[in-house]
């Protein structure tokens, strides 16, 4: 297919309860006897977790983790944006592999990630992906990147992101396995891997130069690899586009799950 294709402190005796205390000492008949002190043994002591051998475990205070996208590791986590509450990974196998699964994650308002529309199955570049992408090296970029315009040969389907319908996005041809590309071009979603966001897909200006390659999308399944691209069954590519809101600032997450998982 062609190039253009984000302490509570411990329990100690409060103020109150020590003067009530001393209140009911002050209240009580002069000749009574003022009790003993606790033993030590009675004082309670905090109970502590112990392992199968007997002895004490330690008391883990750490924080708990953040919680994360599933398959996501720390290093790409932390490159999803604060403000993001929606996350469509794109996880291929290996390195060289071109066919990959998508999963669209959404955040509660808790905090945890779950799983809101598929897996579904996908291509991705004839050679499998790259972390230094480049034009025509038919591999798909490794990252994180924002997912905020549509468009298509087709008429909108309803989706809330900005959607251009123009008949450029038409395509003819066949791809790497002698399959005609017709219609992959009637819904796209544009990647913002070297392009300016909030323009139709169509835009050619790469602000990174004509070399670092341009115009990958999200389009319709040929069925075979891509020259860069992510591509998904129609049906699927429709559902995402009515899934997709502006509101929870979309980044798509792709690249080998390896990589995925650092």
């Amino acid at each position: 297919m062609p190039a253009f294709v984000r302490k509570g402190a411990p329990a100690f005796l409060g103020a109150g309860t020590l003067c009530a205390a001393l209140l009911l000492t002050g209240c009580a008949h002069p000749e009574a006897p003022a009790p003993p002190p606790p033993s030590a043994s009675a004082v309670a002591k905090p109970s502590a977790s112990r392992t199968p051998d007997g002895n004490a475990a330690a008391t883990d205070a750490r924080p708990a983790a953040p919680p994360r996208i599933p398959g996501l590791g720390p290093l790409t986590q932390a490159r999803v944006p604060d403000g993001t509450t929606q996350a469509l990974v794109v996880t291929g196998a290996t390195e060289n592999s071109n066919t990959a699964v998508v999963t669209l994650h959404q955040r509660a308002s808790g905090g945890r990630w779950y799983e809101a529309a598929g897996p579904w199955p996908a291509h991705n570049a004839l050679k499998g992906w790259t972390g230094d992408h480049s034009a025509g090296d038919l591999r798909t970029p490794i990252g994180v990147y924002r997912i905020g315009d549509a468009g298509g040969r087709l008429p909108d389907p309803g989706a809330r992101i900005p959607y251009d319908e123009d008949p450029e996005f038409a395509i003819s041809g066949t791809g790497f396995l002698g399959e005609p590309l017709e219609g992959s071009f009637d819904h796209v979603i544009a990647i913002d891997y070297n392009r300016v966001p909030g323009r139709t897909p169509l835009d050619k200006e790469r602000p990174l130069g004509a070399g670092k390659g341009g115009g990958v999308w999200i389009h319709v399944d040929h069925g075979g690899p891509t020259h860069a691209c992510v591509a998904l069954g129609r049906d699927d590519l429709r559902t995402l586009l009515l899934a997709l809101d502006p509101a929870a600032e979309p980044v798509v997450v792709m690249g080998p799950a390896r990589e995925l998982a650092r």
